[in-house]
């Protein structure tokens, strides 16, 4: 890569970083910045995983309080989370760079979609504490999806996991937040251990990326206290939707 493709690369996991703490969707920027430096679509997107994972990493550490007072909740979901996450990985490494190239448009807007109806969809109004069997069921499966959906392809899923999330925790934001920060640690964590065991992750752009995400995930948590929320969404929702566009595009 030149000095200017360097460049931004670090900046496209900086930015990453901030959005995946805020609201999620940081993979729309690295995986798109990947593509334009020449990286097959499938190295693009577990490279874009690995460099994911000091960010989330930074936003969970300035969310610990929140995390501390849902710990009982996040146990049975990291652990939905891992298994869903290794499916994923395994998945995507069983197709081919142009297979998974004609499915990423619709994967973006599937997830561009999911984002913008979020506050529309039902909430929970009973703390998790509170849940029956059944709505313990219903909060694992959905998990499990979501992290099936994370392992496969990283763009979107911290917005689909607020958005089913909070069929079951909830409406509070910062601890909707906080818990998707904890559970995409879990989920990136698997599916990268599965694409380094296959041999597509790209080093040299995961050595570019990781500085800027554990720096934007920092960043991203003093945004998201002071920003409100409908800002935050309406930020999200034009990145995945001009994204969207491009590669549908292309």
């Amino acid at each position: 890569m030149g000095f200017d493709m360097v460049l931004l690369v670090f900046l496209a996991g900086f930015a990453s970083g901030v959005v995946n703490a805020i609201a999620g969707g940081g993979t729309f920027i690295t995986f798109g910045t990947l593509m334009m430096a020449g990286m097959p679509a499938i190295t693009a997107n577990a490279t874009s995983a690995i460099a994911q994972l000091p960010g989330y990493l930074a936003s969970s550490l300035s969310y610990r309080r929140e995390i501390r007072g849902n710990w009982r909740t996040a146990l049975g979901l990291l652990a939905v989370s891992f298994v869903g996450g290794i499916i994923g990985g395994a998945l995507l490494l069983a197709m081919n760079n142009k297979s998974f190239s004609a499915l990423v448009p619709w994967l973006l807007l599937f997830a561009t979609v999911l984002f913008v109806a979020g506050p529309y969809l039902p909430r929970s109004q009973s703390p998790a504490a509170e849940a029956g069997p059944g709505k313990r069921a219903a909060r694992g499966l959905l998990q499990l999806v979501t992290a099936i959906y994370g392992g496969f392809f990283g763009a979107g899923m911290g917005i689909m996991m607020l958005a089913t999330l909070g069929l079951t925790e909830g409406s509070d934001y910062h601890r909707l937040n906080a818990l998707k920060n904890l559970l995409s640690i879990s989920i990136a964590l698997m599916a990268v251990v599965v694409f380094i065991g296959g041999g597509v992750i790209d080093w040299s752009g995961a050595l570019l990326l990781i500085p800027g995400a554990t720096l934007g995930g920092f960043a991203g948590i003093y945004a998201a206290r002071r920003v409100r929320q409908a800002y935050i969404r309406w930020i999200v929702t034009g990145i995945a939707a001009l994204l969207t566009a491009y590669y549908f595009l292309r």
